[in-house]
This record gives C-alpha cells, sequence and structure tokens, in this order.
C-alpha cells in the first residue's frame, strides 16, 4: 500500500490508485478522483456513485451493470432506456469499473463490472 494525496489528505491506496478504505472515502475524494480523470461529477454520475456505496455497504459487494440499470436507469436516463452504453458514456474511461473507482469501492470488488 502506498499513500496520495486526495482532496488535501494523504489517503492510503493500492497500486492502481483505488482507495484502501471504503471509509476514507466523502464527497471532496470523489471530486479530486472525477477531476484527476478528466470528469465533472453530475447529478446523473452522483446516483451511479451513491447506488454503488449503498449496495456495497449493505451486500459486501458492488452490482453489477445489469442491477444498476434495473434499480436505477429510470433515474439515470429518464427519456430514453438506460443500457450499459449509458453507464459507459457517464464514466468512459472504465465504465462501471471507473465508476466505482470513484465512488471508493476497493479495485478487488470491482470483478463484477
Amino acid at each position: 500500500m502506498s499513500t496520495m494525496q486526495i482532496a488535501g489528505r494523504h489517503l492510503a491506496v493500492d497500486r492502481k490508485g483505488f482507495l484502501a478504505s471504503f471509509d476514507a472515502w466523502d464527497h471532496e475524494v470523489a471530486e479530486a478522483m472525477a477531476a484527476d480523470q478528466g470528469l465533472i461529477l453530475t447529478p446523473r454520475h452522483w446516483l451511479v456513485i451513491e447506488y454503488l456505496r449503498d449496495y456495497y455497504k449493505e451486500f459486501g459487494h458492488p452490482p453489477s451493470p445489469k442491477l444498476v440499470i434495473r434499480a436505477i436507469g429510470d433515474e439515470i436516463s429518464p427519456h430514453v432506456a438506460c443500457t450499459r452504453r449509458t453507464l459507459e458514456g457517464l464514466f468512459p474511461a472504465g465504465g462501471c469499473k471507473q465508476a466505482c473507482h470513484i465512488a471508493g469501492l476497493p479495485d478487488y470488488f470491482c470483478h463484477s463490472c
């Protein structure tokens, strides 16, 4: 494990830059991680991020993209059917994997992406 300065704090991260501690995450950390990846988080991004975190907190692993779409797809894309491509459009540098990274989920749990 190494540390990385994110949002003005030194946080433990793995070799891929995923947070080592789920509890070290907050909105400032997410904003900083997204900015480092060239993203500006919109309300649609936050829907996905908050859903990932809530699901992980309850079940101990992230939901599959299919589950995200089924649970909050209408909120993410109210006028057109939400698909995996919709999620990949929101998180273009890795889709669900990038969303898990910004949401502060550990890397080894993102195998469902």
